[in-house]
């Protein structure tokens, strides 16, 4: 990084490029005041455990602070814990801004991450075949806050392949069981299943891994105006046609994570694993979920197929063919029919989603914990902008009438925006109190299963100065 100044003083262990990342995830991006030196990091992230180096990137000409550093730990759970503790603090009394701190983007991920990304808290594991899910929980939860333990099982016979996956609550508990926990468990960061491992540890695994995920074939991902579960999401369209199964194919418009997927189809008993599939082409969600019998499969076909998670966005679920004989799909057929007629007639059957979702075409809804105020007014386009909110969203943006609808509860705002492509959005205020009180009230918040970031936005000023990032 030939933009880099400010090394580590003192003469301290200095990590070469090709060891920046050893061990992964132990190297922190840090977004600070031009004006803060060396010293205060070291003197503020030393706590966190052992410093290795501090750069400070600098102007090449002028070879001022750009606002930008990193720092090298020894150890994962030790910048992924300074992570945790210092994003949105203020480095000393004199500063306005908060500093923002993430882990740094390294070979094998795209950018940096923050505290709240899966792909820091998931582990996988090899443990003993006999191990039930508690098992794995009682071994791991020495290390923290678990969210969820999974034993990945034989679609087949049920019985476990010796694998599974531990969530934690936190980054640095993750980094914890992995630098601590006892050597047989073997114990790696989960990758997303979309990424091709580049890692010494994914290599190790890589085969492992391909007796995990199965030797499915993958659905096809073709545009959605091809898709024949979009054509239409008619009730009485014939379905006779279609090979039953045990599997079922989703899609959607917007991308879900595994976790949502499971909350979807959870509801229906019987199930027995659900996987998201990423297409490199385009931001659609795909997902293989399996049941346990084909009559759940069927029901959760009938019943799903067009449900809309989040509200404006309809899902669509058909039969993976499984090479069933004729006689099975014969008798499935029936089944379906039977299913699908006490579905669609019974409306008291179709009260039977109760999270964020809708079966039909609605206004706006806002499915969330945070008590919101009722909406107000916004104010006319014209009005003089007085503050600027930057709002950043995961796993995806939430629909421009769902955000405007949220930002206009505060009183005072003139326009709310998605920037094309990309995962942020900005929200334009008359009036400072307002937009301070939608910071205080959705920053870090979950709404339409969407978690959400609001802070104060650069002024657009120092959006103009700013350069594309080249490390």
């Amino acid at each position: 990084m030939d933009e880099a100044g400010g090394c580590a003083s003192g003469g301290g262990f200095r990590p070469g490029v090709n060891s920046l990342d050893e061990p992964p995830n132990s190297r922190i991006f840090l977004v600070i005041s031009k004006y803060t030196p060396e010293s205060v990091l070291r003197e503020r992230f030393s706590p966190f455990g052992e410093i290795q180096d501090i750069w400070v990137v600098r102007d090449k000409h002028t070879k001022e602070s750009k606002g930008i550093a990193f720092v090298k730990f020894a150890r994962s759970s030790q910048a992924c814990r300074a992570m945790e503790e210092m994003h949105g603090q203020c480095l000393s009394p004199n500063d306005t801004k908060p500093i923002k701190v993430f882990i740094a983007q390294s070979r094998s991920s795209g950018s940096h991450r923050d505290v709240e990304d899966e792909e820091l808290t998931r582990i996988f594991v090899m443990i003993p075949k006999s191990y039930t899910e508690e098992d794995l929980r009682e071994k791991f939860k020495v290390y923290g806050d678990i969210e969820y333990c999974s034993i990945i099982k034989n679609k087949v016979t049920g019985e476990s392949k010796g694998l599974g996956y531990v969530r934690y609550l936190k980054p640095s508990q993750a980094a914890q069981a992995i630098e601590n926990c006892d050597r047989s468990f073997k114990a790696i960061l989960a990758e997303p299943k979309n990424k091709a491992s580049e890692s010494s540890e994914q290599d190790h695994y890589s085969s492992m891994r391909q007796e995990t995920l199965g030797h499915e074939p993958r659905v096809n991902m073709f545009p959605f105006e091809q898709q024949p579960e979009f054509a239409s999401f008619e009730k009485n369209d014939n379905r006779g046609q279609e090979a039953i199964s045990k599997r079922l194919s989703v899609v959607s418009r917007v991308p879900f994570t595994e976790e949502q997927l499971f909350s979807i189809f959870d509801i229906v008993p019987g199930l027995e694993y659900c996987e998201v599939q990423r297409d490199p082409y385009s931001n659609y969600g795909h997902g293989v979920v399996q049941y346990f019998n084909v009559a759940s499969a069927i029901y959760a076909k009938y019943k799903l197929h067009g449900f809309q998670y989040p509200p404006g966005n309809r899902i669509g679920v058909s039969f993976i063919d499984d090479g069933s004989n004729a006689a099975e799909k014969m008798a499935t057929q029936m089944v379906a029919a039977q299913l699908a007629s006490m579905v669609w007639n019974n409306p008291s059957q179709q009260q039977f989603l109760p999270f964020g979702g809708s079966s039909g075409s609605q206004l706006p809804q806002i499915q969330t914990d945070v008590v919101l105020p009722p909406c107000k007014k916004k104010a006319p386009p014209e009005t003089p902008v007085k503050e600027r909110l930057f709002i950043v969203f995961n796993p995806h943006p939430l629909p421009l009438d769902v955000l405007e609808d949220i930002f206009c509860r505060f009183g005072n705002l003139i326009e709310v925006y998605l920037v094309s492509g990309k995962n942020v959005g900005y929200a334009k205020y008359a009036d400072r109190i307002s937009a301070n009180d939608a910071i205080t009230t959705l920053h870090g918040k979950i709404l339409n299963g969407v978690r959400l970031k609001v802070m104060l936005a650069d002024s657009p000023r120092e959006e103009s100065n700013k350069r594309q990032r080249t490390y």
